[in-house]
């Protein structure tokens, strides 16, 4: 799941969540952090229940996975994606 927490300056405050239990290895990869999931390890939340990623976006259109154990893996809370150069599938989400 991805959504806006609060803007500020020209800039959005975004939360990524990723739903598992706790012993896993989550990260985020995308666009905005050259598709490296070593720049945005998530932490687990048992408050929440599962792995969250807050990242400072601008507006625009960004790609991104959930890399958990390893596999990289849609966002199955977000139903919008498109085609990649790879054959598979990338979460798509855009800040107006």
């Amino acid at each position: 799941m991805v959504e806006i927490i609060s803007k500020k300056n020209g800039s959005f405050d975004v939360r990524f969540f990723y739903p598992a239990p706790a012993g896993h290895s989550v990260a985020l990869a995308g666009m905005f952090n050259d598709w490296d999931p070593a720049r945005n390890e998530m932490a687990y939340s048992a408050k929440d229940g599962g792995y969250i990623c807050k990242i400072t976006l601008s507006a625009g259109v960004y790609e991104y996975k959930m890399v958990v154990d390893g596999q990289w893996l849609l966002d199955e809370s977000n139903k919008d994606f498109v085609s990649n150069d790879f054959g598979t599938l990338n979460s798509i989400f855009e800040i107006k």
